[in-house]
């Protein structure tokens, strides 16, 4: 496994975790939910890079996990400022 496809693995990892206590916790339902679906997509389209069909279909796969990755970062930082 390539180190990116290992770091996207354990960021959707805490994701996951970050989730839990948001919507269990701090009944946070909303953005936790974006944030989940953005933050486990990232090791998804890595994966499927993986297995690409062509060098285009791995850039646009890897492109998809970039934009995905910025998606997060965003949600994050709403949820940083809003003191969730």
């Amino acid at each position: 496994m390539s180190i990116v496809a290992t770091k996207s693995y354990a960021f959707a990892i805490q994701t996951i975790r970050l989730y839990k206590v948001l919507s269990e916790e701090r009944k946070e339902f909303v953005l936790s939910k974006q944030l989940l679906r953005s933050g486990t997509s990232i090791c998804a389209q890595i994966k499927e890079a993986k297995h690409a069909q062509s060098s285009a279909d791995f850039l646009h796969k890897m492109n998809i996990a970039l934009k995905e990755a910025n998606e997060t970062e965003y949600w994050i930082s709403l949820l940083k400022i809003l003191d969730l």
